[in-house]
């Protein structure tokens, strides 16, 4: 079982401390939801764990199956199983996407990274699947994306890798209810074949699709609530304010 593990983790960026003291699991097969506000800390949670340079860890740690990640370069991480996917994607339009997944496919198997792989007519087939045109892996990375074809194409990235932790940073953002049942259903199939799913998201709607077994809600770069389902519901009916009010934290 594939365990990621996050304790008592303090980020600063640019010497700004920005995560307080965050600490939680995913293990494999959960579909675990980080909730809160613009601004409360998720996104640098995310690019931490990911292995983003310019996120200094002050304190803590993040671990996958009890290792620490903490020296450990981005490719690496990839490598050992961890694939993650950002809020806003980089658009590189100099290369093909149909290279990108070629290149992903053989690291993950130790090919080099231009090697012809056959596993890229499984990509055709799952694009499909996600509602993306197959004019898409002729274009350049990113290269006049919508904001729904680049989480799209993330999620199709995340399919293809097999990881055993995926998280994704807003993988709602941009899409239309179409969108959200496609992404859910495929984020759904990655969690039964084993994979632990952390996703941030602002809106309770994509997790009408996908019922998280562990919910969290940052604010202020800590961890303000922890719960089920009902954390979601709660969320939905009273904000962001009314609800931090209620609980006595802002």
């Amino acid at each position: 079982m594939a365990v990621l593990e996050v304790r008592n983790l303090h980020v600063a960026v640019d010497g700004k401390r920005i995560l307080k003291g965050v600490s939680l699991t995913v293990k494999s097969g959960e579909i675990v939801a980080l909730m809160g506000p613009n601004g409360s800390g998720k996104s640098t949670l995310f690019q931490t764990i990911a292995g983003n340079p310019r996120y200094q860890v002050v304190e803590g740690d993040v671990l996958l199956d009890g290792a620490s990640l903490k020296d450990a370069a981005p490719e690496e991480r990839f490598a050992k199983g961890l694939f993650v996917g950002f809020q806003s994607p980089v658009a590189i339009p100099e290369v093909r996407f149909a290279f990108l997944i070629q290149a992903m496919l053989n690291k993950r198997s130790g090919k080099k990274l231009g090697d012809a792989n056959p596993k890229i007519a499984e990509a055709f087939k799952i694009a499909g699947e996600l509602g993306l045109k197959q004019d898409v892996f002729n274009r350049g990375v990113g290269a006049g994306f919508s904001g729904g074809e680049f989480k799209r194409a993330e999620v199709l990235l995340a399919l293809l890798a097999k990881p055993s932790i995926a998280i994704l940073d807003e993988p709602d953002s941009g899409l239309d209810i179409d969108g959200m049942a496609a992404i859910s259903k495929a984020l759904l199939r990655l969690a039964e074949g084993g994979a632990g799913i952390l996703l941030s998201t602002h809106y309770a709607r994509i997790l009408k699709f996908l019922e998280p077994s562990k919910v969290y809600v940052m604010y202020d770069g800590r961890l303000v609530l922890e719960g089920g389902p009902e954390i979601v519901k709660k969320v939905e009916e009273a904000g962001y304010e009314r609800l931090f009010k209620e609980a006595g934290i802002a």
